[in-house]
């Protein structure tokens, strides 16, 4: 049997280097340091998708990286940085590892979020505004 949570032995590879039979299952620690610090100075953050397989603790180590980053913008302050989140694995990380309260919008709809942001008319919207 395969649970997503059972352990498993992780190699961290540079990009250029990834074995053909092995599969990228989160970033590497050079990728985790990168974008954590990206965040930190960005006015706006639009997340759609954890970085790994964030259910598995061995496979969750760049969805921390960059959440813990992100929790420390803190869109409360009057420096923060405003952070959008898309998706249900998305907002399932966050509300696990506890940064939920530091994000300044979470949605389950990953796709749809996307839409909004690029000016589509979502179908539920549209319905509602002809009533």
């Amino acid at each position: 049997n395969c649970y997503i949570d059972a352990p498993v032995e992780a190699e961290n590879v540079s990009v250029d280097a990834m074995p053909a039979d092995k599969m990228g299952l989160d970033i590497g620690t050079e990728t985790a340091k990168i974008y954590a610090e990206a965040v930190k100075s960005a006015k706006t953050v639009v997340w759609n998708g954890p970085m790994g397989v964030f259910e598995n603790p061995t496979l969750a180590k760049g969805t921390i990286a960059v959440a813990e980053s992100l929790a420390e913008t803190d869109y409360l302050s009057s420096t923060g940085t405003t952070t959008i989140l898309g998706g249900r694995d998305s907002a399932a990380a966050v509300n696990q590892l506890g940064f939920a309260d530091k994000m300044s919008h979470i949605s389950t709809g990953g796709g749809a979020s996307l839409e909004f942001l690029e000016g589509k008319v979502l179908p539920g919207v549209a319905a509602a505004d002809d009533k």
